[in-house]
């Protein structure tokens, strides 16, 4: 399994991807290259790929967490809490597939500024 990295304006990062479904439709279809949006401290950006909910999707995750939004195709990545969060959990708007996760501090993620220009690339 390639790993990625998703390079913006100001930064970038590293992920570590699991060997799941949507993961190799991601791997398929790079290099994406797409605009930040922000949800609290939620990174999330479209992909243009289409898969379904697996297995093990949940809604509330560890930052640093690379998720996959399937209503949305996007990637998801919380740092931190959303607008829905409890006692500062990391908690998406919907079940998400657990694609990875960030290989160092998420907390990078929050130099992103909503419309930033991203790529995502295989490494």
């Amino acid at each position: 399994m390639k790993n990625l990295h998703i390079i913006w304006g100001t930064g970038q990062v590293s992920v570590v991807l699991k060997d799941t479904p949507t993961s190799r439709k991601i791997i398929e279809a790079l290099p994406i290259e797409s605009e930040a949006k922000l949800w609290g401290s939620e990174l999330y950006f479209s992909t243009g790929v289409d898969s379904e909910l697996e297995e093990d999707a949940r809604d509330v995750v560890e930052p640093g967490t690379v998720c996959f939004w399937v209503e949305g195709n996007s990637i998801a990545i919380p740092w931190g809490p959303t607008p829905i969060s409890k006692n500062g959990e990391c908690r998406l708007a919907e079940k998400v597939n657990i694609i990875g996760h960030v290989d160092s501090n998420p907390n990078i993620l929050s130099n992103i500024l909503e419309g930033s220009p991203i790529i995502v690339e295989a490494i």
